[in-house]
């Protein structure tokens, strides 16, 4: 496979991380260098292991997580995206914003917005393709991505009004990225 069609695949699949990241920076407001390591290390990390779990499931489990992984993946991100949500309408002046930097939060976040990574490696393994480059190369993608978001986010909502409805608007972002993600695996 050409690098150039790698990179492409690997801007492609950072895009959710990208808009996840904004979401986070807006709502946090005050972005650490800590905060911003540990969102972008996860999300790369995520984005590169999960095309090698699914080089690697191949034909094993295909079938079944063609079908259900936008399933999985809507709900995480309804989950998440309604807690969001959830916090956001219910904002009190004196409550300190979860960091979405840490914790099951991270985790959760981490797994969502790469799960469409899994198909690219089950993809790959199908051409019988290498899948090491490719996986190291959207992991870098993903990671530098997420840790511009993440400044961008911050810039937003530091900048405009945006980062007093960052998690509302950062929920809102997280469903209808779950949501678009169910509509193309219908």
């Amino acid at each position: 496979m050409p690098f150039v069609e790698i990179l492409a695949v690997a801007v492609a699949l950072a895009m959710d991380a990208f808009a996840v990241a904004i979401a986070a920076g807006a709502a946090l407001r005050i972005v650490t260098n800590r905060q911003t390591f540990r969102l972008a290390w996860h999300f790369g990390l995520f984005q590169a292991a999960m095309p090698i779990i699914g080089w690697f499931g191949g034909l094993i489990v295909r079938d079944y997580f063609l079908r259900f992984g936008h399933w999985i993946t809507f709900a995480l991100l309804l989950y998440i995206g309604g807690h969001m949500l959830w916090e956001g309408l219910h904002h009190d002046e004196n409550d300190v914003c979860q960091d979405p930097t840490a914790g099951s939060r991270l985790i959760m976040l981490s797994v969502a917005t790469s799960i469409d990574a899994l198909a690219v490696g089950f993809t790959l393994a199908m051409l019988r393709l290498s899948i090491w480059f490719p996986a190291a190369i959207i992991g870098v993608v993903a990671l530098l991505f997420t840790a511009a978001g993440m400044h961008l986010g911050k810039f937003l909502g530091c900048q405009t009004r945006l980062g007093h409805y960052a998690e509302v608007l950062g929920g809102l972002v997280l469903m209808g990225i779950g949501g678009k993600i169910l509509w193309q695996g219908l």
